[in-house]
C-alpha cells in the first residue's frame, strides 16, 4: 500500500464539502474519515468507498472492485470499492459517492459484530478441581 501527500491533497479538496474530513496515513495508504466514521481508504493513489448490501450493486454496475489484501492463506476482499476514476473530475458527483460511502460506514458501525466461533461450547457444568493438600 502507498500514495502520495499530492493525491490526499486532491482527496481533501473534493471532500471538503462534506464537512469535517480527517485523513490517517496507515501501512503506506490512508484512512478517511468524516466525523470520525471510516468510511473511505486509500491505496497506490485509488480510492476505495464504504459499501454494503444496499449500495455494492451500483459498484458491480461500473465494473468496480473491491479492496483486497493477501491474508495469511488466502487474498481476503474488503467492504470498500474502488471509486469511478471520473470522480476525481467531477467534484459533486465524488461527494455524491462519498455520502452513500459514509452512510454505508454508519450503518455498519450500528449493527453488532459477529460473534466468532471457537469451537464447541459445552453447556456441561464444569467438573470441580480437586485441591490436595501435602502434609509436611
Amino acid at each position: 500500500m502507498t500514495t502520495t501527500n499530492g493525491f490526499l491533497d486532491l482527496l481533501r479538496e473534493l471532500l471538503a464539502p462534506l464537512g469535517t474530513i480527517t485523513i490517517r496515513k496507515m501501512f503506506g495508504g490512508a484512512s478517511v474519515y468524516a466525523d470520525g466514521v471510516m468510511f473511505a481508504l486509500v491505496d497506490d493513489d485509488a480510492l476505495y468507498l464504504k459499501a454494503d448490501d444496499a449500495t455494492k450493486a451500483r459498484y458491480e454496475a461500473e465494473g468496480l472492485l473491491p479492496f483486497t489484501y493477501e491474508g495469511k492463506t488466502k487474498p481476503v476482499s474488503m467492504s470498500y470499492w474502488r471509486a469511478p476514476e471520473r470522480l476525481y473530475d467531477d467534484a459533486e458527483e465524488m461527494a455524491e459517492w462519498a455520502r452513500e460511502a459514509i452512510a454505508a460506514a454508519r450503518r455498519a458501525k450500528s449493527k453488532p459484530a459477529p460473534v466468532k466461533e471457537r469451537g464447541a461450547i459445552s453447556s456441561a457444568p464444569r467438573a470441580k478441581s480437586k485441591q490436595t493438600t501435602r502434609k509436611m
